[in-house]
């Protein structure tokens, strides 16, 4: 699959655990050195895990690696680049997760909270270097993540083609906009929380009984499996 996407777009393949620090430095750094100056970098993986606070610690390591971790670690090794040439571009890749919560994975929500927050001190922190920072907040997108599922809670407003988030973030590109949301009610639902907290805790409450404890029961989808 990575050889007809590498071909489709006369491209280069590489192979990287996002999890490992050293292993995205050296596609970095292998990317600079072989292919030229990186101008966009889209922080793409991500991995689940179901369930609460019985998660056990090396799981948590896993999903906090890969989800949070893999943000800090690129912007450690890229964004001097960036800096040295007074531009760039930097895409995380979170979920609307990370803007209001998923019920039945405590994991996932914290991690996505956590990729927001990052991607929004680097878009102040770095704004004056030039380099510009976007954070995408879907729900369900059809991917390996979502296969042979209808997307579950997240795909209540529909599941979405990645062509069609791609669009999304390109626009919000051409606007300089920072927050991309392919699913438009995403935005309804942050206002709602944001003006009444109380009221939004309710409603997820509600949420929870109908579909987060079956997540929480359901056989994992964990980072340890994966």
């Amino acid at each position: 699959r990575q050889m007809c996407i590498r071909d489709s777009i006369d491209g280069v393949a590489m192979k990287a655990n996002c999890g490992q620090e050293m292993d995205l430095r050296r596609v970095i750094m292998a990317v600079e050195f072989e292919v030229g100056a990186i101008d966009v970098w889209v922080g793409n993986a991500g991995i689940p895990a179901n369930g609460g606070v019985e998660v056990p610690n090396d799981e948590w390591e896993r999903i906090m690696n890969v989800n949070v971790y893999q943000h800090v670690w690129v912007a450690r090794h890229l964004f001097p680049l960036f800096q040295e040439r007074g531009e760039g571009v930097y895409v995380t890749t979170a979920s609307a997760a990370g803007l209001v919560t998923q019920v039945g994975s405590l994991p996932y929500a914290v991690t996505k909270h956590a990729a927001v927050s990052i991607s929004e001190w680097l878009a102040i922190s770095y704004a004056d270097a030039g380099v510009r920072v976007h954070c995408i907040c879907p729900q369900a997108v059809r991917s390996g993540f979502t296969e042979g599922s209808d997307g579950g809670v997240a795909g209540g407003d529909g599941m979405l083609e990645p062509a069609t988030v791609a669009d999304e973030l390109l626009s919000c590109m051409d606007k300089r906009q920072f927050l991309v949301l392919p699913h438009p009610e995403v935005l309804t639902y942050f206002q709602r929380k944001a003006s009444d907290y109380d009221r939004w805790l309710k409603g997820m409450q509600r949420l929870h009984q109908t579909f987060g404890k079956v997540m929480m029961r359901a056989p994992a989808r964990s980072a340890a499996k994966l």
